[in-house]
């Protein structure tokens, strides 16, 4: 997903139904800008902060002044306005997908109950407060938070809800959702065989 795509598509302001005592807040960065002017040094503090609810809703936002409190205020502030639903599957993501902004990648793989977060740094911080608990990560590129975050939820935005897929499709859910055996014959063939790695195998 391209930068501006992903402004675009946090720039929508959408009608969520978010119970905003519910939210929860987490501070990713905290960054100290100097800024050397005529008289001096002025010093400042950047914040990068993200929010949800643990129910599937999720933002991210930066905020600017010259105190810390004020400037991670600030940043949540931005964040509820950047507030999005995403698509998940249980406590898991639907599909495997992989997010891009700048040099940073992301990529998000489903997981089975009892897996956890397999995330560090940043994507772990926006897997908690989206309430996403069971899943597999791997950052790619630069580990700029920033652009990291920014890769996260441009892979998140791309999930798409089966039941969209089924009728873009023009399939049943039941359709979309079914695996295929890989393997055909030999998949087959290992099953009836069992498990058993010593066993010999019957020369043609």
């Amino acid at each position: 997903m391209s930068k501006q795509l992903l402004r675009d598509s946090l720039s929508v302001r959408r009608n969520l139904n978010v119970n905003l005592s519910e939210l929860k807040d987490d501070v990713i960065a905290i960054n100290r800008v100097t800024k050397v002017v005529k008289g001096g040094k002025n010093l400042s503090f950047s914040a990068l902060v993200v929010v949800g609810d643990s129910r599937g809703h999720a933002g991210f936002g930066m905020g600017k002044a010259r105190e810390v409190p004020m400037a991670i205020k600030k940043g949540i502030e931005q964040a509820k306005k950047n507030l999005i639903k995403l698509n998940m599957k249980g406590t898991t993501i639907p599909h495997q997908v992989t997010g891009w902004y700048g040099s940073a990648q992301v990529l998000l793989k489903p997981a089975s109950e009892g897996t956890g977060v397999i995330a560090g740094g940043p994507v772990r911080k926006v897997m908690q407060v989206a309430g996403i608990t069971n899943v597999l990560t791997k950052s790619i590129g630069t580990s700029n938070p920033h652009n990291v975050v920014k890769a996260t939820f441009a892979a998140l935005l791309s999930l798409k809800d089966v039941a969209h897929v089924a009728e873009t499709r023009s399939k049943t859910v039941e359709e979309i959702s079914a695996k295929s055996p890989r393997g055909g014959e030999k998949t087959e063939k290992k099953r009836q065989q069992g498990n058993n790695p010593w066993q010999p195998r019957k020369r043609a």
